[in-house]
């Protein structure tokens, strides 16, 4: 099984780059995780938010891999503990599909892609920085991976 972060931005701040790819190196031992950075729409004065919000949305669907369970990161969906999100990785593991995780541009994700996923992932109730979304999932996918091998990096 592999794992793919699709991502709506492109260039994160050297600080996000380095840390994003840190825990991509600590995961590869357990879950392949990459990421693909899709171009944002374009935004502006005298451009339209939806039109834009539309565009990326179809470049986010061409970037998911055939047959992969689809989980959106979305305020609305749901919240786990870090234990709860390794039990939920061990579930996505026995389904034997890759895994694509999608972070949407600054209006969220448009209709077609909520409709496209599988499930919804809410990292809280916070309101995070699209680009701090990348380091935060790839930390707590790698901290699921090592409660599943009883790795000592989770202490709480």
């Amino acid at each position: 099984m592999k794992a793919r972060l699709v991502a709506v931005g492109e260039r994160a701040p050297g600080w996000v780059a380095e840390g994003f790819a840190e825990y991509r190196k600590r995961l590869s031992h357990w879950l392949p995780f990459e990421l693909v950075e899709v171009e944002p729409g374009l935004r502006g004065k005298g451009r339209d938010a939806a039109r834009a919000q539309s565009d990326e949305g179809a470049r986010v669907i061409a970037a998911i891999p055939r047959n992969a369970w689809v989980v959106t990161l979305d305020g609305r969906g749901r919240g786990y503990t870090s234990e709860q999100l390794a039990q939920r990785l061990e579930h996505w593991r026995g389904q034997g599909r890759d895994l694509a995780f999608l972070v949407g541009g600054p209006e969220g994700h448009p209709p077609e892609v909520l409709q496209r996923a599988d499930e919804s992932w809410a990292l809280g109730p916070l309101t995070l920085p699209h680009m701090l979304v990348r380091l935060v999932v790839a930390e707590q996918l790698y901290r699921a991976a090592a409660l599943l091998a009883n790795h000592p990096y989770h202490r709480a």
